[in-house]
């Protein structure tokens, strides 16, 4: 079975401080060994920060278990960001500084620590108000260190706490990262098993606050975001068969869009947000359709024998398509103009599934088994191909059946579903950094076909 798959992001990483390049070696014109690396255009290193414990600056009782949530989620989000060296907190001065006027710049840059750069501020729950005052210093710079200052004020809860860090690290990548925005704020849309049901649910970038979306009671698949976060468009079992739907994020319920005949399935969106495309069988072999976003005006792109599936838009251009198509027998990466025009084969052999195109519209992560059929040794991985070339990289290894990768929108994550034992109920979202490091569970078992938010 050709597995369907969702939307990816259409940011396009500039080149300052850092830049993510996908770079191939050959070992032998019989064997490649592929590789992938995270260098800077300058040369420079990752930079070094030093994320302080903010200081609390009131007794509210409130205000020691919000500064616990904020100092942990900054770390974190931090941490999780990729361009980071960051500072044990076991190598940090033991006083914590709240104002500028509080910091000896010559601690923090000092050995141990030996920090580029300092995060630190206060936090407290004043006049029923959560307050925290956020600085960026530059601990190399002592005539002119302050980098950045913010100050937030929310309502009290775990939830703004949570906010409230995404917020502040997502400035700091902004300003420390090339000018491309964090991903803190950013949600990642996925399938969840339950009582026989799946549905579409929704988690943060780091896997908190997940919660269900719909509440259908039948089976849900392929969630795509649009590219404003207002519309989840995904494909749901009912009467008249499998049938694209949409689900309004603003309006909190369903919202109308025509059916077709036939099976439609794996909707995605074009980075305008005016059009979606989608595999359909309602000519009675599926083909790849482009319709508006109300399901009309539907036109059909491919038209060949064999299935196929799972298109997404380049999401820079909107100008092509990758697919998967069985038209030569087993399934295989395919790209096409988005008028169904100038169609060109990506791999050349195996069984590929589940194509979802970088932000920068360079590389295509997908899944694959290289080696597929009954004692092949291997099994389904991860891979990106460099899209000019052809050249692939392998991210993930021998670690189960891993599927549906989606880019973050600052194309220096990757999200995808894994399983160690092949059953569905085992299915976890994980999230890696592009070149396959750094790779953590978000989810429990049952969780599958995550799609990462545009922004």
């Amino acid at each position: 079975m050709i597995s369907p798959v969702h939307t990816l992001s259409p940011r396009t990483p500039k080149r300052w401080l850092i830049a993510i390049s996908l770079l191939l070696v050959c070992a032998s014109t019989l064997q490649a060994q592929d590789w992938f690396k995270t260098e800077t255009s300058s040369g420079a290193d990752r930079i070094r920060i030093a994320v302080a414990d903010f200081k609390p600056f009131t007794t509210d009782p409130q205000t020691a278990p919000f500064k616990r949530t904020f100092d942990a989620t900054l770390y974190s989000d931090l941490a999780n960001a990729g361009i980071f060296d960051i500072v044990s907190k076991s190598l940090m001065p033991q006083s914590s500084p709240g104002a500028p006027a509080e910091i000896n710049l010559a601690q923090w840059s000092a050995e141990p620590a030996s920090a580029a750069m300092v995060a630190f501020g206060s936090l407290g729950v004043q006049n029923g108000r959560l307050i925290a005052n956020g600085f960026l210093f530059d601990a190399k710079n002592a005539q002119y260190p302050q980098v950045l200052a913010k100050q937030y004020n929310e309502a009290p809860s775990e939830d703004s706490a949570r906010q409230v860090a995404h917020r502040f690290a997502d400035e700091i990548i902004f300003r420390l990262g090339g000018g491309i925005p964090g991903i803190a704020e950013t949600k990642i849309f996925y399938v969840k098993m339950g009582g026989g049901n799946k549905e579409i649910w929704q988690m943060d970038y780091d896997g908190a606050n997940q919660h269900a979306v719909t509440h259908l009671g039948t089976v849900s698949l392929s969630p795509r975001v649009s590219p404003d976060n207002s519309r989840i468009a995904f494909s749901s079992l009912g009467h008249d068969g499998f049938q694209i739907r949409m689900y309004s994020l603003l309006l909190g319920r369903m919202v109308n869009i025509s059916n077709a005949g036939g099976t439609n399935l794996s909707p995605a969106w074009a980075p305008n947000g005016r059009e979606i495309a989608y595999s359909s069988s309602r000519t009675g072999d599926p083909e790849i359709w482009i319709s508006d976003v109300n399901g009309g005006l539907a036109r059909r792109i491919t038209s060949f024998r064999g299935p196929d599936v799972s298109p997404v838009y380049n999401p820079r251009t909107g100008a092509q398509i990758a697919w998967i198509s069985g038209r030569t027998g087993l399934p295989q990466l395919y790209i096409m103009d988005s008028d169904g025009s100038g169609i060109s084969r990506m791999t050349d052999g195996g069984y590929a599934t589940s194509p979802s195109w970088s932000p920068n519209g360079q590389f295509i992560a997908f899944a694959w088994n290289r080696k597929y059929g009954p004692g092949a040794p291997g099994g389904q991985d991860i891979y990106v191909m460099e899209i000019a070339t052809k050249r692939w990289i392998q991210l993930t290894h021998d670690g189960g059946r891993c599927d549906f990768p989606s880019w973050s929108p600052d194309g220096r994550h990757i999200t995808y579903a894994n399983t160690a034992d092949g059953r569905p109920e085992h299915m976890k979202i994980w999230t890696m950094l592009a070149d396959g490091t750094q790779k953590r569970a978000l989810t429990s078992g049952g969780a599958d076909m995550p799609n990462w938010s545009w922004k």
